[in-house]
């Protein structure tokens, strides 16, 4: 088998690998990326047309990776050329301490955003039922993840990385603190860091190496329906519904946003069933998506609940649904981004590629903070 030697191996071509090796590629860094299948594929967390980006979270860590992916979600628009994040605005309505931690945060912050009362927030999108005052951002909005990928690719190739599709591999040898031997099923690369972005694979490849906490890969398969109205705007939303409420689903929390063309995205988050991502059959499960086509009926009446296209997609959740952004030896860990990893993207690549040179990612993504269990 032969050997290649290079600074930095990126194993996994999804959102975060990318990240990190256009971040890595940007700071002159000798960058292999790898990934096991071909370009676009569906098999993971970073395909479609649409993510929700926002900043409104109530810790602060998280909403300040989130403006600072902000701000390089536009350089990676200059850079490549691509337009991949639309401002829509963005409303969450639920659970009222929940809502109150996130308005305190952002006041601390200075970040805009607004309370509505039921009635307001029913006049500006009449397509979404609400039960309760709602928290208004408007600098949210929705990112579109293929091209976000492909842009993200391009622009590390541009810089000299080399981008390496359908490269499975196979095995990851720590030889000591500044050595790692990454093996596929035809090449072998020796390198003095390995970056491990491999989602809902993690566990698989990183057995053994890293302190990972218990990660949970599931199905989840939310769905596009087709809106009533075409010309209708949408905001990206979530509801967070109290769980001993009356209002409260089989399924918990939804969120959605436009997809544009491919119409309103609408989905259960994080409750879909348990699977291998090797072997995965995309089907939605029956009883869930029965279940969210009665959800819709009743809180996004703006949509056909009949007229729908159901999608899949993984998700690889920790158990305090926290990210794992660390690094033991030569190996640095990217895992664990439970369903909304996707907006910090650029932000988790710039962290990837600190970690290399031996900086420290935030404490809340340590893997020492998943010994305990936290709510985000």
């Amino acid at each position: 088998m032969s050997a290649t030697r290079v600074d930095t191996v990126v194993v996994g071509g999804g959102a975060m690998g990318s990240a990190a090796a256009w971040q890595l590629a940007r700071r002159g860094v000798e960058t292999v990326l790898l990934e096991r299948f071909s370009p676009g594929h569906t098999n993971g967390a970073s395909h479609g047309a649409s993510r929700i980006f926002r900043t409104s979270y109530a810790d602060r860590t998280y909403v300040e990776l989130a403006r600072e992916a902000e701000r390089l979600w536009t350089e990676l628009e200059h850079e490549s050329g691509s337009d991949l994040l639309t401002v829509t605005g963005g409303v969450d309505q639920g659970s009222t301490t929940h809502l109150a931690g996130i308005a305190g945060t952002l006041a601390e912050l200075g970040l805009p955003h607004q309370w509505l009362d039921a009635a307001e927030a029913a006049q500006r999108w009449p397509g979404i039922t609400f039960a309760g005052r709602a928290l208004y951002y408007p600098n949210s909005g929705r990112l579109h993840a293929d091209d976000a990928v492909h842009a993200l690719q391009r622009s590390a190739a541009a810089g000299g990385a080399e981008v390496r599709h359908e490269t499975r591999v196979i095995s990851i040898d720590v030889r000591d603190e500044n050595s790692v031997i990454v093996r596929t099923d035809d090449h072998e690369y020796v390198a003095r860091r390995v970056v491990v972005a491999a989602g809902a694979w993690a566990s698989k490849l990183l057995t053994g190496l890293a302190p990972l906490p218990p990660i949970t890969v599931t199905q989840e398969q939310p769905a596009h329906f087709v809106p009533r109205d075409p010309d209708a705007s949408w905001p990206s939303f979530g509801i967070l519904h109290d769980p001993d409420g009356p209002d409260a689903p089989e399924f918990g929390g939804v969120y959605g946003l436009s997809s544009g063309a491919e119409g309103v995205k609408v989905g259960f988050h994080g409750t879909g069933p348990v699977v291998d991502p090797d072997h995965r059959d995309f089907t939605a499960e029956p009883r869930q998506l029965a279940a969210l086509q009665d959800y819709v009926r009743r809180w996004v009446p703006g949509v056909d609940a009949d007229a729908l296209t159901p999608i899949s997609c993984t998700y690889a959740t920790t158990p305090d649904s926290n990210f794992v952004i660390d690094r033991t030896g030569p190996v640095v860990v990217a895992a664990g981004f439970s369903g909304h990893g996707f907006k910090f993207v650029p932000a988790i690549g710039r962290l990837l590629a600190d970690l290399t040179v031996d900086k420290d990612a935030p404490t809340l993504f340590s893997f020492r903070s998943h010994s305990a269990e936290k709510v985000v």
